[in-house]
């Protein structure tokens, strides 16, 4: 049976380096159906990526192929990888730290290193620059097309092995919540973080109280007011701030109908530090 193949990159779509991957994957089967997750990560920008699948993969079926090419170290010895998740998806990637959050939040079954001597792309071997193309696009087609079977993508090798970036916990401080700034809600500037909903309800917070927020970098304060946790942005006037859950079950800041990100100049990352406490 078939299975559906999406891709992600950092590649954009101003030239034709997605094109050759569609291309690829129609020369091994030209009746596979491929889809889009994104082509718009930042440019090398691995923790982006590994978000995006986080926030995409668990809502595909079952033995959909994945394929997420942010590749800074393309060329090197860095392993090639197809990994089978807890959820029965595939992900073909470099192990660079891409699979991050999937491994933390969905889990993986098994990992195997791509072996190139079978599955690169015909008459490619000289290039070493475009492994999205001749190894991952190539190799995802094959197997989303049942070309080969997940055992031939290459040896066996310890889910331990894949490479993970470094993650933050939230914790509750006798409530005051504290995390960071995941990655951003990038078409509307909402602040995305990595503070589960399950820790607002063991804080005690509810829909409807006021919270006092405080945003650092580098421990230099860079934004502090006060404002609602709201279940919807319908809750607040236009431009009001707010938290919310977003569709991660994480809690989120937005202003209504503006972009929190631009107005505020917040970025993402570990150095990006949230605080969370109710007001009476």
């Amino acid at each position: 049976m078939m299975k559906h193949l999406v891709l992600q990159t950092d590649f954009g779509l101003s030239d034709g380096a997605v094109s050759a991957m569609y291309g690829v994957a129609n020369s091994v089967n030209p009746s596979i159906r491929i889809f889009d997750l994104t082509h718009d990560i930042s440019p090398y920008n691995i923790w982006e990526a590994s978000y995006r699948l986080y926030q995409t993969v668990p809502y595909w079926p079952e033995k959909t192929v994945f394929v997420s090419v942010v590749d800074p170290g393309v060329g090197t010895d860095r392993w090639s990888v197809a990994v089978k998740t807890n959820e029965n998806q595939y992900i073909v990637t470099p192990n660079n730290g891409t699979l991050t959050h999937v491994k933390a939040h969905i889990g993986l079954k098994e990992a195997r290193i791509i072996d190139e001597k079978i599955n690169r792309l015909p008459c490619s071997g000289e290039s070493h620059t475009f492994h999205g193309r001749d190894v991952y696009a190539y190799t995802a087609a094959r197997l989303a097309s049942d070309v080969i079977s997940y055992e031939e993508v290459g040896p066996k090798v310890n889910v331990d092995h894949i490479v993970c970036l470094t993650k933050e916990t939230a914790r509750n401080n006798h409530g005051i919540i504290e995390g960071c700034i995941d990655i951003l809600d990038v078409r509307f500037g909402n602040l995305w973080t990595n503070i589960d909903r399950s820790l607002f309800k063991e804080a005690g917070f509810r829909y409807g109280d006021t919270l006092q927020v405080t945003i650092a970098h580098h421990d230099k304060d860079v934004y502090k007011n006060k404002m609602l946790f709201a279940r919807s942005f319908a809750k607040t006037h236009l431009g009001e701030p707010l938290m919310y859950v977003n569709s991660l079950d994480k809690l989120a800041v937005a202003l209504n109908q503006g972009s929190f990100a631009k107005a505020y100049h917040i970025g993402t990352g570990t150095s990006w530090k949230i605080t969370i406490q109710k007001v009476d």
